[in-house]
């Protein structure tokens, strides 16, 4: 009896095609492949963004940031009326460590109050700082320095240091606590509560 088998034709198997099935993927996974890959890259950019967007939120609330100060001058020397003549003044001869370190604090348009101290005792103007800490040429030794500023506004009426002093919100600021400090820094809240005060 003959072997049926052996009149069949061996044929090899197409490894080529067999191999390439499963290595390269098919037109739909190749579709699906790509989608993915533009849905993460499209992620990523928005993380980025995002990550950019709020470093530049945070960096523009850093930059809108204001310190509030007091300076103090006797008016026979040199008043609010001298200094509003003048449009701007440097703020030379301070010689006290604090009071120098404050001025090196301030920053350009920060909001400043403008105290007559000797007799009268009152913050009288609002004033800004229009340049930041320089060398004091006025002082002959040492490391002094000065700021320049420009008033913005008197006050309606001078907020005398006796009505900053009986007021409940303004009894632990640096003008009641250390009255001999002549260029010294205030809380906004404080600061507005005088402004408040002189309208």
């Amino acid at each position: 009896m003959s072997d049926a088998r052996s009149n069949r034709v061996f044929q090899a198997p197409n490894l080529t095609s067999a191999f390439a099935a499963l290595v390269l993927p098919s037109a739909a996974q190749r579709g699906e492949a790509e989608r993915s890959r533009r849905t993460t890259q499209s992620t990523a950019t928005g993380l980025l963004d995002f990550a950019r967007n709020d470093d530049d939120d945070a960096r523009s609330t850093y930059i809108r940031m204001k310190n509030f100060w007091l300076v103090k001058q006797e008016p026979s020397s040199y008043s609010w009326s001298d200094f509003v003549a003048e449009g701007q003044t440097s703020w030379t001869g301070v010689r006290n460590y604090a009071a120098r370190n404050n001025l090196r604090r301030m920053e350009k348009n920060d909001e400043v109050l403008f105290y007559h101290s000797g007799e009268d005792k009152a913050v009288v103007g609002i004033a800004k700082v229009i340049r930041t800490a320089y060398r004091d040429a006025t002082a002959k030794e040492g490391d002094w320095s000065t700021v320049d500023l420009a008033p913005v506004k008197p006050l309606r009426k001078p907020v005398t240091l006796r009505e900053i002093k009986s007021h409940s919100r303004l009894k632990g600021i640096p003008l009641v606590r250390q009255s001999r400090l002549s260029v010294m820094p205030l809380a906004e809240p404080a600061f507005r509560e005088i402004v408040k005060m002189g309208i």
